[in-house]
């Protein structure tokens, strides 16, 4: 099983900065992709950020410009975002596309961190 912990969420004005990390641990074997899910009060969650490990990496169109996806391994992701808006207010959750000896490629999720952006 592999186990996602989220961290660096919080409150923050308008136009404010935060870095959110995730740290995968566990039993591992390959991580393919590990991506960045928001979820906002009343609505879906949906994807933010994904970084391959090809290294290539996708946004959201509302995120592009402004956050930035990142893995410093293969088991750490980190989510930088810039000028925050209030529409960014949500609950951030770490994804891990990776092999499972068992079942084969399954998604791990973490707990979530809050981001808050308000003035």
């Amino acid at each position: 099983q592999v186990q996602l912990v989220e961290s660096g969420g919080g409150l923050v004005q308008p136009g404010g900065s935060l870095r959110l990390s995730c740290a995968a641990s566990g039993i591992i074997f390959e991580i393919a992709d590990m991506s960045w899910y928001r979820q906002a009060p009343g609505k879906q969650r949906e994807l933010v950020a994904t970084r391959r490990s090809s290294g290539s990496t996708n946004y959201a169109d509302s995120v592009k410009g402004r956050f930035t996806i990142s893995r410093d391994n293969a088991k750490n992701a980190y989510l930088q975002m810039s000028s925050l808006k209030p529409d960014d207010t949500a609950i951030y959750y770490c994804n891990a596309h990776h092999w499972d000896r068992g079942t084969g490629w399954v998604d791990s999720w973490g707990q979530g961190t809050q981001v808050t952006v308000s003035s």
